[in-house]
């Protein structure tokens, strides 16, 4: 009859209690517990606690510290008083050594199960009561074997290169056998070290991953940094890192905003600044010309004028201001832009000198088919004077009764520039009817004819008009 005898061994750490104020606890080896009531370390029954430790249809055995699994034809002697009997199911337990809490036990490695060759059990004697032990040297399963005192012991495989991991892999020694694992970025695929792409996986950059052989590395957008974890991205202060902006430089969010100054325009580039040319906006900015500069512009007049506020401009009287260079005999006389010089006399012979610019023919005989009175009158215009527009009055100094007064251009229209308007019998208006280009001077006679009524009497007298017409139109 087949006969497999087994004998373990509960082996227990003793540490002795250093103070004997702290409390005494109790630890038992792999596959005891301790019992309390009887104060002894007692062997777990595993067959009874898990219901399928054994697969295939083998039977669980329970033993010390552990159980095995066997056919279940097998029958299992153990011996007793001489005779062999079957093993049964009480295990007697095995006494308790007490151990202090701070020192951790240190569980002594369970024996591999060994499979015995089939031999007769030796008889009993005095000295040999109890589980009786075969003699001959044990079979281990693979993976184990047997040292000095019989026992099964693990083979480290990748200490004795019994193993057959690759270059690539690393070998590590488990119970029983052992396992090749692939170096960090890798995995393996058959028996082969692959690529592990680590970007495929999950997320782990913040924006984006570059997978490289056994690893990977994180790169951020435009406008943002790696942090110090080399994952996360950070914006990146261009204004203070770099300052690109030509003016000003305003942050924002993974980039930045360039601004440029009054008077400039942000360039095509987004960071240069250029000039504004505010004069080829438009033509009415100022009244005369415009002078483009760096950032800005500026109005200017021509000769004869200043600059009224930031636009206009208004023309300079040289002759109150003292800058004309007329003579003691002369009168000045300002006009739009400019000044001119007429004597103070202008009375010609036949003429005499009245009163100011007023001049009288004395001699009939002389005078014979001209007026007998001629008043000087003075007067400026801008050119390009939107027409038509009443521009002067003549008016009778001495109104008579019963007499009849008419009013003609006599002389100086001869391009129709004017027409006289009679406004009452004692006045009558000078319109402009074409516009004028200037610098210019005309000189326009207009005369009053005088019919009176109850003598049969008819006189005229004339006023020369001098018109002088600026050179611009303001």
């Amino acid at each position: 009859m087949l006969g497999i005898c087994v004998c373990l061994c509960a082996v227990f750490t003793h540490v002795l209690s250093q103070e004997a104020e702290e409390p005494v606890f109790y630890t038992c080896t792999e596959g005891y517990e301790y019992d309390r009531v009887k104060e002894q370390c007692r062997d777990i029954d595993e067959c009874e606690l898990l219901d399928d430790a054994c697969k295939g249809g083998m039977q669980c055995v329970n033993h010390f510290g552990g159980y095995l699994c066997l056919p279940k034809s097998a029958i299992i002697y153990i011996s007793k008083d001489g005779e062999q009997v079957q093993l049964p199911d009480p295990v007697p337990a095995v006494p308790a050594v007490p151990a202090v809490p701070a020192v951790p036990a240190v569980p002594a490695v369970p024996a591999v199960p060994a499979v015995l060759p089939i031999q007769p059990l030796a008889p009993q004697t005095p000295g040999n009561r109890g589980i009786s032990l075969p003699s001959r040297s044990i079979r281990c399963t693979p993976g184990y074997t047997a040292d000095e005192q019989n026992f099964c012991r693990d083979i480290d495989e990748c200490a004795t290169g019994r193993h057959t991991c690759g270059p690539e892999q690393t070998c590590y020694n488990t119970r029983g056998s052992y396992t090749c694992q692939c170096t960090q970025g890798y995995q393996k695929n058959g028996d082969h070290c692959v690529d592990r792409d680590e970007c495929a996986l999950t997320n782990y950059c913040m924006h984006r991953c570059v997978n490289t052989q056994g690893s990977y590395y994180c790169e951020c957008n435009a406008g943002h940094k790696l942090a110090s974890n080399n994952h996360s991205c950070v914006d990146v202060n261009e204004c203070d890192v770099e300052n690109p902006c030509q003016h000003h430089c305003y942050n924002l969010i993974g980039s930045f905003l360039c601004q440029c100054d009054q008077g400039y325009d942000l360039a095509v580039d987004k960071v240069s600044c250029q000039d504004i040319d505010e004069c080829g906006f438009s033509s009415f900015l100022c009244q005369y010309q415009c002078v483009n500069s760096p950032g800005s512009y500026s109005c200017e007049c021509p000769e004869g004028y200043q600059l009224q506020g930031n636009r206009l401009c208004q023309d300079i009287n040289e002759c109150e201001t003292g800058t004309h260079n007329c003579q003691e005999d002369e009168m000045c006389w300002n006009y739009y832009g400019a000044f001119r010089c007429y004597p103070r006399n202008p009375c010609e012979a036949p003429y005499t000198k009245t009163a100011e610019n007023r001049c009288i023919c004395r001699s009939q005989a002389e005078c014979q088919g001209l007026p007998p009175s001629i008043v000087y009158k003075y007067m400026s215009i801008q050119a390009e004077r939107t027409v038509p527009a009443d521009i002067f009055q003549i008016q009778a100094t001495n109104m008579y009764g019963n007499t009849q007064n008419t009013f003609r251009i006599k002389a100086g229209n001869e391009a129709g520039e004017f027409f006289l308007r009679r406004s009452s019998n004692v006045s009558a208006m000078l319109v402009l009817t074409k516009s004028l280009s200037g610098p210019r001077e005309y000189v326009v006679d207009l005369e009053m004819v005088t019919h009176h009524l109850t003598m049969n009497y008819r006189s005229s007298s004339l006023l020369r008009l001098t018109i002088i017409v600026g050179p611009y139109p303001f």
